[in-house]
């Protein structure tokens, strides 16, 4: 007997009471349960490893991506400031004065995990209780209109564009790491 547990290739609606936006749930988590497949055996070595250049760690992504999370939640869905509670899990500015993404180091992979955890908590909490009708009622910002639907649509792209990056590095440092 093949000891090969069976996919699941199903997208399933069960995450909110309005079926449309579960299934965009439901494709969110499946973007997190991919990304938690390349963090899978990363040594603390590996996670802050920088490679050289001005190219971000993976725990620099990791942080970066719990951040963009949180801020469109609340910045474009919710229309209004990151609470200060949510603000505390992100100690550090998001960007230098150069426009990189500000070093992240220092954090363990497990704190970097429960700050997405907590970050994903929250979207999930809110669309869940969403009413289809506001999931497509149009926010008005300064400079675009955008509504949840679109959010999670970003936020899917933007982890898998940055799970290409962290896979990318994770090779480099493993064999960088192996060499020293």
């Amino acid at each position: 007997m093949d000891s090969h547990e069976r996919d699941y290739l199903i997208v399933d609606a069960h995450l909110s009471q309005e079926p449309e936006i579960g299934r965009w749930l439901w494709a969110l988590q499946d973007a997190r349960r991919r990304t938690m497949r390349v963090l899978e055996g990363v040594t603390p070595a590996m996670l802050d490893w920088l490679p050289p250049g001005h190219e971000s760690s993976i725990g620099t992504i990791l942080y970066h991506i719990a951040l963009i999370e949180a801020d469109w939640l609340y910045t474009e869905v919710l229309e209004q400031p990151l609470p200060a509670e949510v603000a505390a899990l992100f100690p550090l500015d998001h960007r230098d004065e150069q426009g990189h993404l500000t070093p992240a180091a220092g954090f363990s992979l497990e704190q970097h995990l429960r700050r997405l955890d907590s970050v994903r908590r929250l979207v999930l909490e809110v669309y869940q209780q969403m009413a289809l009708s506001e999931f497509r009622r149009a926010r008005t910002l300064a400079d675009y209109d955008v509504t949840p639907e679109w959010v999670l649509h970003h936020l899917m792209q933007h982890e898998a564009e940055h799970r290409s990056q962290m896979g990318a590095l994770r090779m480099r440092a493993e064999g960088d790491i192996a060499l020293s």
